[in-house]
């Protein structure tokens, strides 16, 4: 298990930032039913079991504070009323527990129209939590986040594909640890820094996710990354070694 003031929680899509109260989860995608339709699968809205897993976080672990690190909406550019909805009582039930602060992701236009005023939204270029930077993860980030010593972001939804004897494919969330490149972030931003990265899993199981032993990630991160020298823990904490590796 990755152990250090950023924990990600055991079989949980979810991390806390320990020694700020703070629970971090990323890509909610409320609203992706509807997408889903358009392929045939039909799940119904599923923005209850997401209401109410959270919900357990929150009692489990007291949280003062929960960060959303993006994508709380999938529709864009618009998004349907049902959708609107739902992302209003989904964050109206979970304010009673900790203050919502939501870092804005690729998929949040015109969330203010949606949001109560006490919801506090942050521009999509990043946070800076002392030495952590956060950030969606669609877009590069402002210089001062890659001069902290830990980067989260979202974005990815990374999963694991693994192969059986049988030849029988599966994909599993997980986590992807891994550094900056020094030479890049030197080319990119002229400073010498290679923060740690961390890449969190999406919390809305129905999003699927890019498998990162065959697709890499996704977003300007992975030009500054070397997505096989990374490292693959499960949900459960199980290192699975290397990218390339796998």
């Amino acid at each position: 298990m990755i152990k250090d003031s950023i924990q990600p929680i055991h079989n949980k899509p979810a991390l806390l930032i320990k020694n700020k109260e703070i629970l971090v989860i990323s890509d909610l995608h409320i609203g992706i039913e509807e997408e889903l339709k358009e392929y045939g699968i039909h799940s119904g809205s599923q923005t209850e079991k997401l209401q109410k897993n959270l919900i357990k976080l929150c009692k489990t672990y007291k949280p003062k504070e929960i960060i959303l690190l993006g994508d709380i909406k999938h529709n864009i550019p618009t998004s349907t009323i049902q959708e609107r909805n739902d992302v209003k009582r989904f964050l109206e039930k979970i304010k009673q527990y900790a203050k919502i602060h939501i870092l804005l992701g690729n998929h949040d236009g015109n969330i203010n129209k949606i949001i109560t005023s006490d919801i506090i939204v942050h521009p999509s270029d990043g946070i800076i939590l002392d030495d952590i930077g956060l950030i969606h993860g669609h877009r590069w980030p402002k210089k001062e986040i890659v001069e902290c010593k830990k980067i989260i972001i979202g974005h990815t939804h990374p999963t694991i594909m693994l192969t059986d004897r049988m030849g029988f494919k599966t994909y599993e969330p997980c986590w992807i640890k891994t550094k900056l490149l020094k030479s890049k972030i030197k080319e990119k931003f002229s400073i010498e820094k290679n923060p740690e990265l961390l890449i969190v899993p999406t919390f809305n199981p129905l999003c699927g996710g890019i498998a990162v032993n065959k697709e890499g990630i996704v977003g300007p991160f992975r030009n500054i990354i070397d997505i096989k020298n990374s490292n693959v823990y499960l949900l459960d904490g199980t290192l699975l070694g290397k990218v390339k590796n796998i």
